[in-house]
């Protein structure tokens, strides 16, 4: 119970800081580590054999960047990059910054519906793709998103589909009909004169856009969450600075670039303090990790908390030597205290933190610090970040009194600037007053820790991922025999939820559930696949005619005998 002064006492608190903002471009990260640490190590991609040191990052970036320059992309241009983490995805981004181009990650794990989506809402005039991941052959899906494709000279690429859309540059192996490879686009600007780049460099300004990044809402397709140099720069410190940091440090990142946890907390974090970031694997490897993390003598690990368990569970987890390990971030999910124990001891990491973001707040509004004790990272996602305010309020847009739930606000540097080319959405999530609406239902207590309680909307969490019910409900009307549809997420001990999809049938029709999954797979990513699917006759619904998907989940549960306890 809640003493009357703490009662009180509004649910706003703001992160004062003596440490100042940083006004920095992404390329000014990268330029002041080599000005700081020329020598140190800037990056390991531990599975393709690569090493740079900082001052060779540096003209790795700056080769790139001519190539880019030299294939006609100028400041403002869109450029995507959809491959897995690689040593080509951080030479990307970063050459992406020095040309003032604007960086749009896409999901390895989208497939041709979502990529097609993605490329028409931001208007790419470039991506840059790997080859292929895990059985999804890239060249082959755009290839049957862009016939032109076959019969075009690379980089001058005329579509119909994708009226902006020019380049496509390939990671790996010959290029396909169309495109460049990425060493060939390298070549190609060894033409341009530095001074030109420079002159891009120094027209540059840490408030333009620079990222766009996807991020589901409760409704509809995905929303290009549009970021700036100033937003994730500083996000990326201030996460650092709370892992205190030092260019001695070698970040472990096996969480996806794609993501603002591999991009931000997770490079420019290391990059902002001249540390080392290190890619164990193409995406997650428990064994990859633990093998890098030994080798490389890694001092912070990255992870959603199913990563951790999946580390802590592995077989041959007591061969490794993880004693170089001191902190790191989980993030993503709610971490059961018996794991942080584990990761801990375990794992050597005593001053392990606590993060809670959204994509949209670059990512991250609080953190816990290596001294709060453990229950408080546990059973908290610490405290506001410097230079952030957060307030929690009631259905009515009061702020709450601490200790009472209410929607979680954020407002400040970190609140992206809105969701690309959609004015409307924009305004449904940024109030007059500045404040990001984060859809989460959050408490803040008497000494000003916070604690996600549940979610306003339906948003299915699945080990980290995201998820837009309506999305998925979206696809699953296209099969010819779909009624209706209903998605929600069900508990689940590995994922923490995942996807269950209740369908009505058209009279007469008749079809499987095997059938249904296999209709989705290669067509939307496989973390949206439905795990779950069951046929009803009916949805229950309030009077006003809306499906009650709080009464579907009850059901399920019973139904399918699953409990909130098998959260992971």
């Amino acid at each position: 119970m809640q003493s009357p002064a703490s009662a009180a006492t509004p649910s706003f608190v703001h992160g004062a800081s003596a440490t100042p903002l940083l006004y920095r471009t992404v390329d000014g990260v990268l330029r002041n580590a080599v000005a700081e640490n020329p020598d140190g190590l800037a990056l390991v991609s531990a599975h393709q054999a690569r090493r740079y040191t900082f001052s060779e990052l540096d003209a790795a970036v700056e080769e790139l960047a001519r190539g880019l320059v030299a294939a006609g992309l100028a400041p403002g241009d869109r450029i995507g990059i959809w491959a897995p983490n690689c040593a080509e995805w951080l030479l990307t981004m970063f050459a992406a910054a020095r040309t003032g181009l604007i960086l749009v990650n896409i999901n390895p794990a989208y497939r041709t519906s979502e990529l097609e989506f993605a490329l028409r809402l931001v208007g790419c005039r470039a991506v840059v793709f790997a080859r292929e991941h895990h059985g999804g052959d890239y060249a082959a899906m755009l290839n049957e998103l862009i016939p032109e494709l076959a019969t075009s000279s690379p980089g001058q690429l005329v579509a119909a589909r994708f009226p902006e859309l020019r380049l496509l540059v390939q990671i790996g192996g010959p290029p396909a009909a169309g495109c460049v490879s990425f060493e060939a686009l390298i070549a190609r600007g060894a033409g341009i004169d530095r001074a030109a780049l420079a002159a891009i460099g120094a027209a540059l300004d840490p408030d333009q856009p620079y990222n766009i990044q996807f991020t589901s809402g409760t409704t509809g397709m995905p929303k290009g969450a549009t970021l700036t140099h100033f937003n994730i720069v500083n996000n990326g410190f201030f996460c650092g600075e709370n892992m205190r940091f030092t260019r001695a440090d070698r970040v472990c990142i096996p969480v996806p670039m794609y993501h603002c946890f591999g991009m931000v907390i997770g490079v420019l974090g290391a990059m902002s303090h001249a540390a080392a970031s290190v890619f164990p694997a193409a995406d997650f490897d428990p064994l990859a990790v633990l093998d890098t993390v030994a080798r490389e003598r890694c001092t912070a690990l990255y992870g959603v908390p199913t990563m951790f368990i999946a580390e802590l569970d592995h077989p041959r987890f007591h061969e490794f030597d993880l004693s170089s390990l001191r902190t790191g971030m989980m993030a993503g999910a709610p971490c059961p205290i018996s794991v942080m124990q584990r990761v801990v001891t375990e794992m050597h990491m005593p001053d392990v933190t606590i993060g809670y973001g959204m994509t949209e707040t670059s990512p991250v509004s609080f953190q816990s610090r290596d001294d709060d004790p453990i229950a408080r990272r546990v059973g908290t996602v610490g405290r506001v970040h410097p230079h952030v305010q957060v307030k929690i309020v009631a259905g009515d847009g009061r702020t709450v009194p601490r200790g009472s739930p209410g929607e979680l606000l954020t407002r400040g540097y970190s609140v992206m600037q809105g969701y690309w080319n959609e004015p409307e959405r924009t305004r449904e999530a940024i109030d007059a007053a500045g404040w990001m609406h984060s859809g989460d239902l959050a408490v803040i207590d008497a000494e000003g820790f916070g604690n996600i309680v549940g979610r306003v909307k339906d948003l299915i969490i699945r080990g980290g991922e995201n998820i837009a019910p309506r999305e998925i409900e979206e696809f699953l009307y296209r099969h010819p025999a779909v009624l209706d549809v209903a998605v929600v997420g069900v508990p689940d001990a590995k994922y923490g939820e995942v996807v269950c999809a209740c369908i009505r049938l058209h009279s007469g029709a008749a079809v499987t559930e095997d059938e249904i999954r296999e209709f989705c797979r290669g067509r939307i990513a496989h973390f949206k696949v439905p795990r779950y699917v069951r046929f009803v006759g009916s949805f229950p619904l309030t009077v006003t005619g809306k499906v009650q998907k709080y009464l579907i989940r009850e059901q399920l549960r019973g139904e399918l005998n699953l409990t909130e306890d098998q959260h992971a």
